[in-house]
């Protein structure tokens, strides 16, 4: 549950960066100053945020690739970023099976998304989930 809920919060800060350019580094301890939180769920989405900002390129790359008929640019915001998150989970993180990154990277494209987007996101995370990406200790 707190999971979700941190999932929900870095979906929604990494979505509003999409339109402010904002530094991600600087800006993250003042989203938590405008919206309180509890603290697991901001320990959790701040993993997933730095995680993502820090490997955005190299997941980027990995969702243009599984992209069938589909450009970059036409990806909307919400499923960009439900593909990041889902994709960093299952590609990053070793306590997060990637049923279950799959699954919570529809289910944020269900609640953010359009009608579409939890089908589009499924698509494109189930071709990828096999891919591993190494993080530094």
């Amino acid at each position: 549950r707190m999971r979700r809920k941190g999932r929900s919060r870095a979906l929604e800060y990494l979505f509003g960066l999409e339109f402010t350019g904002n530094d991600w580094k600087t800006g993250l301890p003042r989203s938590w100053e405008k919206h309180e939180t509890n603290v697991k769920v901001r320990d959790y989405a701040e993993i997933l945020v730095e995680g993502i900002m820090t490997r955005r390129d190299e997941l980027d790359d990995h969702i243009r690739a599984a992209l069938t008929n589909w450009s970059w640019d036409r990806v909307d915001p919400v499923e960009r970023n439900a593909l990041r998150i889902g994709l960093f989970e299952m590609a990053c993180l070793d306590d997060v099976p990637p049923p279950v990154a799959i699954n919570e990277a529809i289910e944020l494209a269900r609640m953010y998304g359009s009608d579409e987007s939890p089908r589009f996101v499924n698509g494109v995370l189930d071709k990828l989930k096999t891919i591993r990406i190494e993080v530094a200790p």
